[in-house]
């Protein structure tokens, strides 16, 4: 199949408009990086001090490693520095890591966007759902059985019954290797805390985050900027969703602009820092209403779990339902 429609910066900017937009701050992107840390480590302190925050604490920062990951993405399109060399740094050495895999990745997501090469497209076809299902969903983020089965669960499949040519402890070892940021993590932050009393700190304000409210905004991100966008669709200015977050959505849930997901699918290397800027001129345009926006993330998931019970994503009843209808009958 061809690549998706694409837009060309000169048919909505003057170049004298598109030249700052495109531009790659020296400073922002690593300010943005520190940022996210800065934002963590506070929350944390406050959460040692006064405990009673701690939940407070889990949101803000579950909302900062998302934001590390938003800002690994920019990195992934070049767009975190105007130094490629250092982009890549900063981006895979400051933030989740693994930015090689995840650009080759996520440069076909944009080369495909909404087509059935799309290797996000299994994350907005099952849209809409109902709102028990949705409900579940958030429930399995928010108790970590979703992380538990993305991150851990693979794991001990193949501890429990190991690939010819493999062994428990060649598994074990690759596993802490690839994920030894993790684990080195760890160790270091319970090395610094345990003899002051606070060895509780890194599983209850690192891995307590990253296992509960991190993968809960990931889903509501996923489903704000996809969800509901039909399979195929022609329109480059509606391959993606913006949706309007206010100050508490912006720092519990869409952090670092991650919102205007529709100007990121039109303009992939403008950083995320100008998205806000490419938006205000496309509305001075009157571009916006040709665009895919929501109002707030409260509206693209009531759109997103607005599927009756009983029917598919078409309207239709389903066999399960139809089945029903008929044992009622007979």
């Amino acid at each position: 199949m061809p690549a998706a429609t694409r837009v060309a910066p000169k048919d909505y900017f003057t170049p004298e408009e598109w030249a700052p937009l495109a531009r790659k701050s020296a400073w922002k992107g690593p300010w943005l990086i520190a940022h996210a840390w800065i934002v963590i480590l506070g929350a944390a302190a406050i959460a040692v001090a006064w405990p009673l925050t701690l939940p407070l604490a889990v949101m803000i920062i579950g909302a900062r490693q998302l934001g590390l990951a938003i800002l690994m993405h920019d990195a992934a399109h070049g767009a975190l520095h105007g130094n490629l060399k250092l982009n890549d740094i900063l981006g895979d050495k400051l933030t989740p890591g693994g930015l090689v895999q995840y650009r080759t990745y996520h440069l076909g997501h944009h080369k495909f966007a909404q087509q059935a090469e799309d290797p996000d497209l299994g994350l907005s076809a099952p849209f809409p759902i109902t709102r028990l299902s949705l409900r579940r969903k958030i429930v399995r983020d928010l108790t970590g059985q979703t992380h538990f089965k993305q991150r851990w669960a693979p794991l001990f499949k193949r501890l429990g019954k190991p690939p010819a040519g493999e062994t428990r402890l060649g598994i074990l070892a690759k596993f802490v290797t690839n994920r030894w940021r993790f684990f080195a993590g760890a160790a270091v932050t319970i090395a610094v805390t345990a003899p002051f009393g606070f060895g509780w700190a890194w599983f209850a304000l690192w891995w307590l985050p990253q296992a509960t409210w991190y993968p809960m905004i990931t889903r509501l991100r996923n489903i704000a900027e996809h969800a509901c966008v039909p399979k195929d669709e022609p329109d480059p200015l509606r391959h993606a969703r913006t949706t309007h977050a206010n100050l508490l959505e912006r720092v519990f849930l869409a952090p670092y602009w991650v919102n205007y997901h529709c100007e990121h699918h039109m303009f992939m290397h403008v950083p995320c820092y100008n998205l806000p800027r490419a938006h205000r001129l496309l509305k001075a345009r009157g571009v916006l209403p040709k665009m895919l926006t929501s109002p707030s993330y409260l509206d693209v998931l009531r759109l997103a779990s607005s599927q009756s019970a009983g029917q598919d994503r078409g309207g239709n009843a389903t066999p399960e339902a139809r089945g029903v209808v008929r044992t009622v009958i007979q």
